[in-house]
Parts: structure tokens; sequence; C-alpha cells
């Protein structure tokens, strides 16, 4: 029987974390994605400790595009049947302040992970991914702005994330490439992302990486799909 085989950027923590679990518990073999091989040990550990077949780690550091390079060469050999791409890594950007007062070097910053990277990285796995006829999934939040919760340097990032994932959904129906794209939004999440903001409607880590993974084992096509795993619900 063929391995399932996942990477997730971003998984030493957070969602990633969550993510990595629960695929791993649910039969995928998981190759975490980090840029701190501290943090990666740790987490491979922990993961390890629940039972998760954890194939490894891979340095991803989205914002060094030789790196991803260098990472992309080291999959391609080490993990030849990596069938699942979960684009799940990215920072922040300073969200205390209004548009008005973003600096343009914090744009600068997020869009060069949150999208060059992602895309960067997305790009050279696309001929392995499309080898074994896998799929690419997308840690995202909706590109509709909420009158709660908008950011600019990473609401803007995550829109270009979207837009890339349409695109590349419409493009690989049109060549019959066999890759599945699709964008998840986990709703509302405790993380330190958000410095663990806790309000009603949120849901932790471990909630938000079990629904995940109910997505990706549901046998359904998703291409090009926005999925909300818990959408946010709008205030009266």
């Amino acid at each position: 029987m063929k391995q399932k085989v996942v990477l997730i950027t971003g998984a030493n923590k957070g969602i990633g974390f969550g993510i990595a679990k629960h695929l791993g518990l649910s039969g995928w073999q998981v190759i975490i994605g980090a840029r701190d091989a501290q943090r990666a040990e740790k987490a491979i550990s922990e993961l390890k400790a629940a039972g998760v077949d954890v194939q490894g780690w891979v340095n991803i550091e989205l914002k060094d595009l030789n790196g991803i390079d260098k990472a992309v060469q080291e999959i391609n050999e080490k993990y030849p049947e990596l069938s699942l791409l979960v684009n799940n890594a990215g920072i922040p950007g300073d969200m205390s302040v209004d548009s008005e007062h973003t600096e343009i070097r914090d744009i600068k910053e997020t869009l060069d992970v949150n999208f060059i990277g992602t895309f960067a990285l997305t790009k050279a796995l696309i001929p392995l991914i499309a080898k074994n006829s896998g799929r690419i999934a997308n840690v995202t939040v909706p590109s509709e702005i909420s009158p709660y919760w908008h950011p600019l340097a990473y609401v803007a990032s995550k829109a270009a994330q979207n837009a890339m994932m349409g695109v590349m959904a419409i493009e690989f129906q049109q060549s019959n490439t066999p890759v599945e794209i699709f964008s998840v939004h986990p709703g509302p999440t405790t993380t330190d992302l958000n410095g663990n903001m806790s309000l009603p409607g949120f849901h932790d880590t471990e909630t938000v990486g079990q629904k995940f993974a109910e997505l990706i084992n549901d046998g359904q096509n998703h291409q090009g799909e926005f999925i909300e795993l818990y959408p946010i619900v709008k205030e009266d």
C-alpha cells in the first residue's frame, strides 16, 4: 500500500502542530517544515510520543529563496512519495497598527514570507506533487475584509495567497495537471500569532487540527475551494 506523506510548514507549533498531530494519527507520515532545529526536534519528540509517524524535518525559512531551493532538493531526494503540501507557516506582521500607520517595510516583510516564499515553495514542489497525483492545502483567511479584525499586512498577504490558489486551480484543470489545490480558513484560533487571544467563538489548535484532518481525509475533490472550518460569526 502506498504511503501517505505530508509536508506541513510551520509544524513545530500552533495550528501547524495540531494539523501534524491529527493527520499523523489518521495514518499520514509527517514531515515537519520548520526554521529552528531545536523547536523542530522538540515538536518531533512530542508528536512521536503521541503516536505520530514523523519522517523527519526540513529547514524551511520562507523569506530565504535560496534556502527554499535547497529544501526542495532535500524533499525530492528523501521523500519522493510526498503527496500533500500544507502551506501553514506565516508571520503576523504588525497587527497593532491601522493601515495609515503601517510601515512599508512591514508590508514587504509579510508579503515576502506569506506570499512570495509560499509561492516559491509551492511552485518548486508542483512537479513532485503532480507525479504523486497529490494536493496542496493553504491555511489562510478570507480575502473579504472583516470589520472586526483587519491587520493590513497580514490580510493583504493572505489575499495574495488566495489569488495564487484560485489561479493555480483553474490552470491545473485546464492543463489536466493531477494536482488539487484549495484553501482552508481555520476560523478564530488561539495561537502565538494573535498573542494567544481567546474570545467567545475561538477554538484551540487541537480542535482545528482534528477538523483539518477530517477535511483532508474526506475523499472529496476540493479543487479551487475556499473552505471555512469554523466561520467567523458576525456580531449583531
